[in-house]
């Protein structure tokens, strides 16, 4: 279990990330169109899976943008944004903000994707989401970077995460 903070009031995970060097678990989650996806379709890619609690705050809906911005200009890259909001919250957002360099994919029907990346809030007023979190994903599936951040309210170390591609 993870202990992060929300506004500076401490809140707790389901567990802790996938640690740099192991294999990526797989997952399913739902896309924009209700069709489903693996992380084992992005194999052969590097995949930067951006978790966050809510598309409609003001942090999670900046990294969508930041990741978007940061995207273009990535080979062989694919970058997955992950929540427990409806797909259709997800594409709605990323429509009225033209946003095209992100996958959007949402862990709503059953949080496994939380609970098995340790993310998932335990308590708290955000308990069932995902806590904010970037792990990045090499290209043969190995985890060469993860950022459980501490403080819901703060975004996440953009910088790092793109450098961990190189």
């Amino acid at each position: 279990m993870a202990t992060i903070t929300l506004k500076g009031n401490e809140i707790h995970t389901s567990g802790n990330l996938p640690k740099i060097g192991d294999k990526a678990p797989d997952f399913e989650l739902v896309k924009t169109d209700l069709s489903s996806s693996k992380l084992s379709d992005y194999k052969g890619s590097n995949v930067v899976l951006n978790i966050f609690p809510s598309i409609d705050t003001g942090i999670c809906a900046a990294s969508v943008r930041e990741f978007n911005k940061k995207a273009s200009g990535l080979d062989n890259t694919k970058v997955l944004c992950i929540s427990r909001d409806l797909p259709f919250a997800l594409d709605r957002f990323c429509g009225a903000e033209g946003l095209e360099n992100v996958i959007n994919h949402s862990d709503f029907r059953d949080g496994k994707f939380g609970k098995d990346y340790g993310l998932e809030i335990t308590d708290g007023p955000l308990q069932g989401l995902h806590s904010r979190a970037v792990i990045v994903v090499d290209d043969s599936g190995t985890v060469v970077h993860a950022e459980q951040v501490p403080e819901i309210a703060q975004e996440p170390n953009y910088e790092a995460a793109i450098a961990s591609l190189s």
